[in-house]
């Protein structure tokens, strides 16, 4: 096998969970991201539907871990169902430091924070739109 024909295997494998990951629904996601995070004890899960209200995302969920260490095995373990379940690969941002962790995951995006990180940036606030429905779970 050329190294051109590798190549094209791998954008093809690439393109082929992009392509499955699109035809599965966001709320089997959304649900999956939020056993998760209710299986590795996060706390004060919030979940905010942005689906007609944004283009980011059909969900924006948040919640807090009690020390950088546990943000951070929250965010690892979550990519990995995530992978696991066929959804694709997700984007993590800021797991260096583990303060405040963005997990995109196409139509879920995860943000998990220490406590102190989340009071001040205080996201919930900024989302909930006038007439919107904030969930809390």
């Amino acid at each position: 096998m050329t190294q051109a024909q590798a190549a094209s295997d791998t954008s093809g494998a690439s393109t082929n969970a992009a392509l499955m990951a699109a035809d599965m629904p966001a709320d089997d996601l959304h649900e999956l991201v939020l056993r998760q995070l209710d299986d590795d004890q996060a706390q004060e899960v919030v979940s905010i539907p942005l689906e007609g209200k944004s283009s980011i995302a059909d969900h924006m969920v948040i919640a807090s871990g009690r020390s950088t260490r546990q943000v951070a095995s929250m965010a690892q373990k979550l990519a990995e169902k995530v992978k696991q379940a066929g959804f694709g690969p997700v984007r993590i941002e800021g797991l260096p430091a583990a303060d405040w962790v963005l997990i995109d995951a196409g139509d879920v995006v995860v943000h998990l924070f220490r406590p102190e990180v989340r009071s001040f940036y205080n996201l919930e606030r900024m989302w909930s739109f006038e007439g919107g429905e904030v969930k809390a779970s």
